[in-house]
């Protein structure tokens, strides 16, 4: 819903006649303010509001009660759950930085809870990627973060200041990103990893383990973010000896993977991390021996 402010003059008789305030709204319609731009076919949901210099697309759809700071442009085919604080400046559904790009309507789906702030730039997905990113809920993205086509981001993830994710890549659940980190198109990260402030990720990283460095390399478990997680310490046991059998093994990882399938059968992070690798198509970050899990 978008209010013409221009046409609309306070009176009580509209209030009187549409049963909410001067303006003809009722308690939990879309709040627009009269300096934002909603175009015509856009939809908020109840309680939505919208700041001042915003500008909302005619094919943009957002859900209830999410916030929409000034300053913040979001267009394309973009659909936004419920519950996201989107702050100043935000650029959410532009067309993809893709040359191959020639205006398909793909979409933008982002889920609820999420916060995205100053600077960050949200892109819809491409012909060669499916035609969309999705992104889930809960996720912290930090100003000037950058989420490219065909991103697929789980939930629960933290993004520091100026991570830039190009193309194709898919993040898992509760992963941190530490700031200024880059990640090569393609790239996948498990859930519950850690990857190092300005590693330069260019290989997968699998789920439970902290990489850093540039290219980022593989230096353990992330046993604190497992700890704070609720995982049980069987499991992070469990994941500690995997990691030691996989990547200090005599042979390559191939053959560790394969020795590994069906001891861990009981153990679910074990299956999960086993499972990751094994369906890796970009490769697995090798391990920094100077400074590996111990």
């Amino acid at each position: 819903m978008s209010v013409d402010w221009s046409k609309t003059t306070p009176s009580k008789t509209a209030q009187d006649r549409l049963g909410g305030d001067a303006y003809g709204r009722r308690e939990g319609d879309p709040l627009v303010h009269p300096m934002a731009v909603v175009a015509p076919g856009a939809v908020l949901g109840e309680g939505t509001r919208v700041g001042p210099f915003s500008v909302i697309g005619p094919d943009v759809t957002i859900g209830r009660n999410t916030i929409v700071g000034s300053h913040v442009v979001i267009e394309g085919y973009t659909h936004i759950g419920n519950d996201n604080l989107i702050y100043q400046f935000a650029s959410v559904g532009a067309v993809p930085q893709d040359k191959k790009f020639h205006g398909e309507p793909s979409t933008l789906e982002i889920g609820d809870r999420n916060v995205i702030r100053e600077y960050v730039t949200l892109q819809p997905g491409t012909v060669g990627g499916g035609m969309k990113t999705v992104i889930g809920s809960g996720n912290l993205f930090m100003a000037c973060t950058h989420v490219g086509h065909d991103c697929l981001i789980g939930d629960d993830n933290i993004f520091a200041n100026s991570v830039a994710l190009a193309g194709h890549v898919r993040i898992c659940d509760r992963v941190i990103i530490g700031g200024l980190a880059g990640l090569h198109q393609f790239v996948s990260i498990g859930e519950l990893a850690l990857v190092g402030a300005g590693s330069m990720v260019s290989k997968d990283i699998p789920p439970y383990c902290i990489a850093q460095g540039d290219r980022a390399a593989l230096v353990g478990v992330n046993v604190m973010g497992l700890q704070r997680a609720g995982i049980s310490p069987t499991e992070v046991s469990i994941c500690r000896k995997l990691f030691r059998e996989l990547f200090f093994s005599s042979g390559n990882l191939a053959e560790a993977l394969k020795a590994a399938q069906g001891t861990y059968s009981e153990s679910r992070c074990g299956n999960v991390l086993l499972q990751f690798i094994a369906a890796s198509e970009r490769g697995v970050a090798s391990l920094r021996r100077s400074g590996g899990e111990d």
